[in-house]
């Protein structure tokens, strides 16, 4: 088993849904991914909050094994996102965003964090990203998360970014507006040619496309009867995937599409209850269980 490290957010999050909502929960990109990944793998994380940030959070995370010694805390208050979904559950809707201590984050990589088997740089400015990047030694495999903000704001700096990572992973609307084209399979074209050996989109309740040079994988979302909150359905894709990446160490097409399923497997349990309410009480059986039925709902036959 390989150490997994993330930098990202670790957040206050307050959701309307169609079927209820959720005031002053705890969120993030950082926080999410990993929560997801700690069921398979060791992580180190590395976020800043506030002075107002909970004692019970932090044991929370240091419950699932999770080393928080990259965990800052400073005075102020925690980043904080408030938005809503209708019933297209695909697309959040923000109402507000509080940056608070986020907005002066500087990424400090403890030494014992700077040799890790894989790294996951968490949706924030591609320059902290890099300067990520640059505080490691250069783990088996990077994988990396943005967003239009990012995009449209600092494109030049992402983009070189993207030279030195193996994976993005991002939605498809974050994927047209970086490609500036609708078609997926052109965006995923000029991805590649710039870095990344596998583009993946995520593309919510219709699944994951992941591409790369030999081809492309699809896989469908589980088809669920209650869908609560979509919200860290994407950060908690990418933390079963690179978790289980950073488990196993197989970096194959095999190996990558076996990680995909396990990342749809573990954004399906997020979604089904807000926060991280549907995780905490998750058992590794139920995601076997799951992973074998995702299996089933995707296998046929080939010609005869």
């Amino acid at each position: 088993m390989g150490r997994l490290l993330v930098v990202g957010s670790v957040a206050f999050d307050t959701v309307r849904t169609p079927f209820g909502e959720a005031t002053e929960v705890l969120g993030g990109s950082a926080t999410y991914f990993s929560t997801a990944a700690s069921f398979f793998t060791d992580v180190d994380l590395i976020a800043v909050v506030g002075e107002d940030f909970p004692d019970e959070y932090v044991t929370f995370l240091k419950s699932r094994g999770i080393d928080v010694s990259g965990l800052e805390r400073r005075s102020g208050k925690t980043f904080r996102w408030r938005g809503e979904y209708t019933y297209q559950l695909n697309e959040a809707h923000t109402l507000d965003t509080q940056l608070n201590v986020l907005e002066s984050f500087r990424p400090k990589i403890p030494d014992h964090y700077r040799t890790p088997d894989a790294l996951f740089l968490g949706n924030i400015d591609p320059e902290l990203q890099m300067d990520v990047l640059n505080q490691v030694e250069r783990p088996r495999i990077v994988a990396c998360d943005t967003m239009n903000f990012w995009i449209h704001g600092k494109r030049d700096a992402l983009w070189k970014v993207l030279e030195k990572i193996d994976v993005l992973v991002i939605n498809d609307g974050e994927a047209r507006e970086l490609g500036q084209d609708f078609s997926l399979v052109k965006v995923a074209k000029d991805v590649l040619a710039r870095g990344p050996k596998y583009f993946i989109i995520k593309r919510g309740e219709y699944g994951v496309l992941m591409f790369h040079e030999k081809g492309v994988f699809g896989a469908p979302a589980f088809p669920l009867e209650m869908v609560k909150d979509p919200t860290g359905a994407g950060d908690t894709f990418a933390g079963g995937f690179m978790g289980h990446l950073s488990s196993t160490g197989d970096f194959s097409d095999a190996g990558l599409r076996r990680a995909i399923i396990f990342g749809s497997v573990m954004a399906s349990f997020t979604v089904e209850g807000f926060s991280l309410d549907r995780l905490r009480p998750l058992e590794y059986q139920d995601i076997e269980t799951r992973f074998r039925d995702f299996k089933r709902l995707t296998h046929f036959e080939d010609l005869s």
